[in-house]
């Protein structure tokens, strides 16, 4: 009889406990990062009567006749199941969404604890901080490479109050851009300036007239042997202008017969040609060049005699008209007459063009701009100049401010190659000198940065990698919790980054209050990583994970607990009363 009593009270004591921890979920519904436990109840050993008989013979075997003696709370299991992500208005705030525990450290990364809650921020000595005042564990950004290497040991996450950025000089620029190799062109400049003595503008290499274009961007595109009829005395001699598509048999022109080239070498047969046929009719020294429009100028004003110049087609068995090279020369006829300050000239002829300009750094911070521009002068080749501000120097020659090379492609419009791979940059205001800027314009073969099609000349990318100094004004945080610093300079870099631990048994852990975690024998060893690899979550900045405690749940368990305690009750009352009568036998 007194067993039933033992066995109601061991019940009481069981569901108290219950009652305990479905109470204590209740209370922590609202406690970020929570994760509600439960009560296991187990019996307890038994009392044998009898014990259980084999069959034998005609004879059936027994049960065992046992009598239990109550229940107990034999364990408590931990339930980690997601809870819900809570946006919040702090940045600093992070949830994971997955397995995993923040890791913080109360004495200086000495001894490990972990937690769930992402209520994090910055101390006054720029700790990143829980609740508890506990610091966050991870990865601090390398001095030396500028980056955050989370294959070393985790520390303390400190970022110094008024953190500052140096400047970076440039080390690269990227350029990835068209130039157009069709024969209709929207960008073009005119043809460089030659003088009376043949030196094209600025010693710049003189451009293959047969791949320039008119004054409405159509390309000559001209064929060997095309070109102009030219009279400079009102039509009593012709003589043959004709294009040489290689450039190899201009010397050897004789007679009416003059091969070019070059605008350059154009300018020259007819000068001199003008100049015999003014000598020839008593006159003096005709002046012919090409201006800085790109059209061929002639100037009478130091000849004696009338200069009466007639351009026609040329044309024969094997040549065609080219037109529109005919139509730009044509302009050209015209009566100057003797020492007249009269001019005649040509229509204009245009390069295909392109130019790109971006900002680097020096040593310093300071900006200088830094312009490249493209001019075509072959079929598949291109005039480089690079240039920066007049003050600066990437050439030991004049212009210092200046640097030449060309950049060639294949036919199927893919990069060649270019011969200015990189240039030396000084900006003489007392940062660094020779700053050696790498110039990145596409691998050789390849599509990856220049192009040559027929399309529009563009630039679709263009970068550096400099900046100058900056102050931190924000940070943010990532999925993979690295802490992102915004500087003033528009700087972006992950100063560090937040490490995260996994166990093989999350229900081992032990907790300490303060939504703290400690490892014990049973949970495992932390494995620590980055987030969203390995197995464990990724994290959410800007939002806190909810306590996972389901309020119908516990409540609907707070009625069962109730019921199984007021049975426990009354199974003592019960017994109490056979008490009574049996102990009433006497009297």
């Amino acid at each position: 009889m007194l067993k039933s009593l033992f066995s109601g009270v061991s019940g009481l004591q069981s569901h108290q406990v219950a009652m305990d921890v479905e109470s204590n979920n209740i209370a922590n519904v609202n406690t970020v990062g929570y994760k509600y436990s439960r009560a296991n109840f187990s019996d307890l050993l038994a009392q044998t009567k009898a014990i259980a008989t084999a069959p034998q013979g005609q004879l059936g075997g027994k049960n065992p006749v046992q009598v239990g003696l109550g229940s107990t709370v034999n364990s408590m299991t931990r339930i980690f199941s997601q809870g819900s992500i809570q946006n919040s208005d702090k940045n600093t705030d992070v949830a994971i969404q997955g397995d995993g525990f923040f890791i913080v450290s109360p004495d200086g990364g000495n001894t490990y604890k972990y937690t769930r809650a992402g209520d994090f921020k910055f101390d006054a000595n720029g700790n990143f901080v829980d609740n508890n005042g506990f610091i966050t564990q991870g990865w601090l950004k390398d001095p030396d490479t500028g980056k955050v290497d989370s294959t070393t040991s985790i520390q303390n996450i400190k970022i110094a109050p008024g953190l500052t950025t140096p400047a970076n000089p440039t080390a690269e620029v990227v350029l990835k851009a068209n130039l157009n190799s069709g024969p209709l062109v929207e960008s073009y400049s005119p043809a460089y300036e030659v003088d009376t003595g043949g030196v094209v503008e600025g010693n710049h290499p003189s451009g293959d007239v047969g791949v320039l274009f008119n004054g409405s961007g159509e390309a000559f595109s001209m064929q060997d042997g095309q070109g102009v009829r030219i009279s400079f005395d009102g039509g009593a001699n012709y003589y043959n202008y004709t294009y040489d598509a290689t450039g190899t048999n201009v010397a050897t022109a004789a007679g009416a017969d003059k091969r070019f080239h070059t605008m350059a070498e154009l300018r020259l047969a007819m000068d001199n040609q003008a100049d015999a046929d003014a000598l020839a009719a008593g006159g003096g020294n005709v002046d012919i060049t090409v201006n800085a429009q790109g059209k061929f100028e002639i100037d009478n004003s130091n000849n004696g005699a009338v200069l009466s110049i007639d351009v026609q087609a040329y044309t024969s068995a094997t040549v065609v008209e080219n037109p529109r090279f005919t139509t730009s020369m044509k302009a050209l006829k015209t009566v100057l007459p003797a020492n007249s300050t009269a001019h005649g000239y040509s229509q204009a002829f245009n390069a295909a063009t392109h130019s790109s300009s971006i900002d680097i750094f020096d040593s310093l911070g300071t900006k200088h701009t830094l312009k490249m521009d493209f001019r075509k002068v072959k079929s598949n080749e291109w005039a480089e100049t690079i240039t920066v501000p007049s003050y600066a120097e990437i050439s030991p020659s004049n212009p210092k401010n200046e640097k030449r090379g060309s950049v060639v492609f294949n036919n199927d419009g893919s990069l060649s190659g270019s011969d200015i791979d990189s240039i030396q940059f000084t900006a003489n205001n007392g940062s660094k000198p020779n700053q050696q800027i790498q110039l990145s314009i596409g691998t050789p073969n390849q599509f990856d940065g220049m192009t040559s099609f027929d399309s529009k000349s563009a630039t679709s990318g263009i970068s550096q990698d400099g900046f100058t100094g900056g102050d931190l004004i924000g940070i943010r945080i990532d999925q993979s919790g690295t802490l992102i610093g915004s500087f003033s300079n528009g700087r972006s870099f992950g100063l560090a980054q937040i490490a995260m631990a996994k166990f093989t048994n999350n229900e081992g852990l032990g907790t300490e209050g303060g939504n703290i975690f400690v490892q014990t024998p049973n949970s495992g060893d932390p494995i620590i990583g980055t987030a969203a690899t390995a197995g464990r979550g990724f994290i959410q900045s800007g939002a806190l994970e909810a306590s996972n405690v389901d309020l119908s749940r516990a409540l609907t368990q707070l009625i069962i607990i109730q019921r199984g305690f007021q049975a426990n009750g009354k199974t003592i009352t019960t017994s109490d009363q056979l008490l009574q009568t049996l102990i009433g036998l006497k009297q």
